[in-house]
């Protein structure tokens, strides 16, 4: 085999690698702690029921009035409808306690863990994965 050969199959290698990596990174929870946990109390500002990850978006006041507003990441629809969790059980305004696994950075992010809502019904969007 030639040089030039060789150049070409590590420069294609190498291509096919950098290509990839964003699908291998689309699954990693590394931006998240792995055992510190946030919880705030808020109302849903919107409920992004999507693919591959839905996002309910909670607009959580401190104590002299400011606004910020967390991302809760979850899973896909079909997970979170097996977890008994559907747009209709956040509608804008919901009142809720919701805790997750917050981003590294900072950011008003995190993984979405469990919610229970101000009626006190609970939801685990976990629950979807569960084999019966």
């Amino acid at each position: 085999m030639t040089a030039s050969r060789v150049s070409v199959g590590v420069l294609m290698g190498i291509c096919l690698a950098v290509a990839s990596a964003p699908a291998l990174a689309h699954h990693s929870a590394a931006m998240f702690e792995e055992k510190k946990t946030v919880t705030v109390e808020g109302v849903v500002k919107e409920f992004q029921f999507t693919n591959p990850h839905s996002w309910l978006l909670v607009d959580v006041k401190d104590k002299n009035g400011k606004v910020t507003t967390w991302g809760f990441e979850a899973e896909g629809p079909s997970t979170l409808q097996r977890a008994g969790i559907r747009p209709s059980e956040f509608p804008v305004g919901t009142k809720l306690t919701i805790t997750g696994r917050p981003m590294k950075d900072g950011r008003p992010a995190a993984i979405w863990e469990y919610a229970v809502r101000a009626d006190g019904k609970k939801y685990n969007p976990r629950e979807g994965f569960a084999v019966r």
